[in-house]
């Protein structure tokens, strides 16, 4: 960064550095992406400086972005508005901007603020070293910021991350802008960026909820708010507080995993109890909400749907997702059954959900709660699954086709059907080796056993 700027200063320009790492400096936070803004010198002769650098890549033509291994170096621009989405706008380079004419374009006050790397100087023309210091989040212009609605859906994330109060005047903004021109991509994006970026989550949710932002984009989770839970069971109240409280206790159980699995566990906490607003009623002097795991889970795929969330680096997300959402209470309920749950109960399990992230976000979903609950159960239903060694997989298959094909069958549906019945037997525990289950192949075809049917 240094040796650019120095570049351009002798050039007879001036590289500063703005955006998000500026202020997450000032905030004493980490930050891996280095924006550099050059004033003063014209796209050519910019390019052809960097390239005595290293290679330089242009990021979107009409940007006149250059990226320079991890610095993406940038003219301040100009935006006029051509059309609806992220993508309307005619974005011209000018060098000859000033300082504060190029911080104007910017959403919040926060992310206005330029550093100098030569000089140490701070050029805060929107004066959002002040609103960091009073953790204000404001709106640069508010002529301009509904331009992109996706600033929205920042205001959520920044407020969570950095726990910032939207100002008034930019709430009333942000309820006024339309949400339908956002790419699913982009949505998605910034709720990614609340859900792992923010210790508690739950600060965007509510500043959502409050924007209007979950009623337009999260429906399923709008539909939490006033559904009332059992007392005893739920102190806390509805189930959108319930809610909100798993999720921040989900966010906390998940620094030790990848980012696919985190995210599935961040989802799962969202959407856990969106069946209870359709099956909660009054039953036998409680409220009760039978049966709301499965019912929740198509309205987990639709909003899966609507954020075109599938698989997180070849991880099937939505797969565990739904698993999650489905058997999200059967640690705390197997692990008081009046009769013990089988080995082969866990191994079947293992099947629909990794269940490490199930017992993850059942203790998350029994601390969300006030009041004082034993949460146990999840250490108990975790360890189980260790002990069998399907904490994360099924059972791989001890009997392959090959081995029924060298019994003499042809190859067929049939081969298929005794591979399944001996793999029932395998989760069922009666089948524990490779000689064990070509023994079970054997016995099947000699008795001419119909095999296991689902």
């Amino acid at each position: 960064m240094l040796h650019v700027a120095r570049a351009v200063r002798d050039a007879g320009g001036r590289a500063l550095v703005v955006g998000g790492w500026v202020r997450d400096r000032l905030l004493g936070l980490p930050s891996r992406d280095i924006d550099v803004e050059v004033y003063g010198l014209p796209a050519p002769a910019l390019r052809a400086l960097l390239e005595r650098f290293g290679r330089v890549d242009t990021v979107g033509e009409q940007f006149t972005v250059f990226k320079l291994g991890d610095i993406d170096v940038a003219l301040p621009r100009r935006e006029s508005k051509t059309g609806r989405g992220h993508r309307g706008f005619d974005v011209q380079g000018d060098p000859s901007m000033s300082i504060a004419e190029g911080s104007r374009r910017r959403d919040f006050t926060i992310n206005a603020i330029s550093w100098d790397p030569l000089t140490g100087e701070y050029l805060d023309p929107c004066h959002g070293r002040d609103d960091l210091d009073r953790r204000i989040l404001r709106a640069v212009d508010a002529a301009t910021f509904g331009d992109d609605s996706l600033r929205v859906l920042r205001a959520l994330q920044f407020a969570a991350r950095f726990d910032l109060v939207v100002e008034d005047a930019t709430r009333n903004l942000c309820r006024s802008i339309a949400l339908d021109d956002l790419p699913r991509e982009r949505v998605f994006g910034e709720i990614e960026k609340l859900l792992v970026g923010a210790r508690r989550p739950s600060v965007g949710f509510a500043l959502g909820l409050d924007l209007g932002v979950i009623a337009r984009l999260m429906p399923e989770m709008a539909a939490l708010v006033g559904c009332p839970q059992e007392p005893d069971w739920h102190p806390e109240g509805d189930v959108w507080v319930h809610t909100l409280m798993v999720v921040d206790h989900a966010r906390a159980a998940i620094d030790d995993l990848d980012r696919a699995r985190g995210l599935t566990i961040m989802l799962g906490a969202v959407c856990h109890d969106f069946g209870k607003p359709a099956t909660t009623a009054f039953l036998d002097g409680r409220i009760r909400s039978p049966n709301h795991e499965p019912v929740g889970v198509p309205l987990t795929l639709a909003l899966l749907d609507r954020l075109n969330v599938h698989s997180f680096d070849g991880f099937d997300a939505r797969h565990h997702i739904a698993g999650l959402v489905a058997y999200h209470l059967a640690p705390g309920m197997w692990h008081k059954a009046a009769t013990p749950v089988g080995d082969g109960a866990f191994r079947r399990l293992s099947q629909k959900v990794d269940l490490e992230l199930l017992a993850r976000l059942a203790r998350a979903d029994c601390r969300g709660r006030t009041g004082n609950f034993d949460c146990s159960a999840m250490d108990w239903f975790v360890e189980r699954a260790r002990t069998l060694g399907v904490e994360h997989l099924p059972p791989e298959p001890l009997l392959k086709g090959r081995h029924v094909l060298l019994m003499g069958l042809d190859p067929g549906p049939p081969v298929g059907r005794i591979v399944k019945a001996v793999y029932e037997r395998q989760l069922d525990g009666s089948v524990a080796t490779l000689d064990d289950a070509i023994a079970a192949a054997r016995e099947i075809l000699a008795r001419a056993e119909p095999p296991a049917q689902n």
